[in-house]
């Protein structure tokens, strides 16, 4: 087989790695190169595959010959190896681009600012439940590079963050989902509120009339933003009233979702997920089940049947009348605004981590109606305390999430909720959110 031009894979991840296989598989020359180290299972893959590999180091020699770049969303812009790439104008792609061009099969994408991980692995449920061949990839599940390379499926679900929306191009989304904008990345975007709108909106380039967006029309951004585009796919906004336009609101109790084909209906009791937000999430999924025609029998078994996800209001344990909430996956103000507009109880919040150039100001209100003390967790807790300080009457630092379980008990209550929802990213302390949050639950259950 004669070898196609060098492909170089920035990032030994599961996108990486994905990826790196996939380019093998279609007779490139592949070279992957991580500055950190590579985890052993992924090293294992990669010499399945023959692909070559390093670690611990980006060796520009061998970088800099690459026709293209595949890039693993978690590697900013700014990263010297980045500029390096760019000023001798090698194409810089995602995994998700890359994998696009080797699959014909029908893609639902999702994004959003919050409540993205939740819609993916509802709408996933509904196709997965109804019998369809659909695979499970973007920021959840596996890459997409390796499903396509070796599992060949005929609809994929995919969560799309706007890292990985930023190196996109060609690939198109036959259904788009967008819930919501609000800040967040901000630090990886210039401290720039458009940038990161932009990058979000991307999850609609290439779509066509024969195409679906699905989108939350009460979102003030987005609904900013369409004024100054041209939309070529059919919208199918979703509120919770019956506005005009709506194809999926709440009347009389029931969630109705109404296309230009089907109608559904069921009661909004019947709904797996509670609270305002999962109403919106169950809205979006539905709608894009709909669009499909599956069934309305699975689509309303599905809707009232799933799960949840982890490290989202995923409950831990009560211990001695207190009640432990996981919401680590809450990397954002937004998040924790929804996770704290669900409250009940009295709370004790933990929150803290590396903060993305965020605004307080959000949950300011909440949580001060809803909180009795905060416990702030990080190695810099001083923009917390510039914000919360005097306005809730107890306040502690934590170095460890044992320590501040520990302090968020003692502040607790009979009947209070501690509720981990930090507002911020992870990489202070732990390896990221879901390291996070099993910490958090394996503080809990040795309380």
């Amino acid at each position: 087989m004669i070898m196609k031009p060098k492909i170089v894979v920035l990032g030994g991840g599961e996108s990486g790695v994905g990826a790196a296989i996939l380019a093998k598989k279609q007779g490139f020359s592949v070279f992957l190169s991580d500055s950190s180290t590579i985890k052993p299972e992924f090293q294992v893959k990669l010499n399945e595959y023959a692909v070559v590999w390093e670690q611990n180091k980006h060796s520009e020699d061998l970088i800099l010959l690459a026709t293209e770049v595949i890039k693993s969303p978690g590697i900013p812009d700014k990263a010297p190896i980045i500029a390096k790439i760019k000023n001798v104008a090698i194409p810089i792609i995602s995994e998700i681009e890359f994998a696009g061009r080797y699959t014909d099969a029908k893609m639902i994408c999702i994004t959003g600012s919050n409540g993205k991980t939740t819609t993916t692995m509802l709408t996933y449920h509904i196709l997965k439940s109804a019998g369809l061949s659909v695979g499970l990839a973007g920021n959840v599940g596996q890459s997409l590079a390796f499903q396509v390379a070796e599992k060949k499926y005929d609809y994929y679900v995919l969560e799309l963050s706007s890292f990985q929306l930023d190196n996109m191009y060609e690939f198109k989304a036959d259904i788009a989902i967008l819930l919501n904008i609000t800040p967040d990345h901000l630090d990886r975007y210039n401290y720039e509120m458009q940038n990161y709108v932009d990058a979000k909106f991307r999850i609609l380039q290439n779509q066509t009339e024969n195409d679906a967006f699905i989108y939350w029309y009460d979102d003030p951004i987005i609904q900013s933003e369409l004024q100054k585009r041209t939309i070529k796919a059919t919208a199918y906004p979703f509120a919770l009233d019956n506005k005009p336009g709506m194809r999926a609101y709440i009347e009389n109790l029931q969630l109705v979702i109404q296309t230009f084909k089907n109608e559904f209906k069921m009661p909004v009791d019947e709904l797996a997920l509670s609270g305002t937000h999962n109403t919106y999430n169950s809205m979006a999924a539905g709608l894009s089940a709909n669009i499909m025609q599956l069934s309305k029998e699975k689509i309303r078994a599905s809707l009232s049947d799933f799960k949840g996800v982890e490290h989202r209001l995923e409950y831990v344990s009560t211990v001695r009348g207190v009640r432990f909430i996981n919401d680590s996956k809450a990397t954002n103000v937004n998040s924790c605004w929804y996770a704290l507009q669900s409250m009940k109880t009295p709370t004790v919040l933990i929150l803290g981590g590396t903060d993305k150039g965020n605004d307080y100001k959000e949950i300011d209100r909440l949580v001060q109606e809803k909180t009795t003390a905060l416990v702030f967790l990080g190695v810099d807790n001083s923009k917390l305390h510039q914000f919360f300080d005097g306005k809730v009457a107890s306040i502690a630092d934590a170095g460890s999430m044992q320590e501040a379980v520990e302090k968020a008990y003692a502040f607790a209550k009979n009947g209070d909720t501690v509720l981990l929802s930090p507002c911020c990213a992870s990489f202070d302390l732990f390896d990221n959110y879901e390291d996070r949050g099993r910490q958090f639950k394996s503080c809990v259950k040795n309380l």
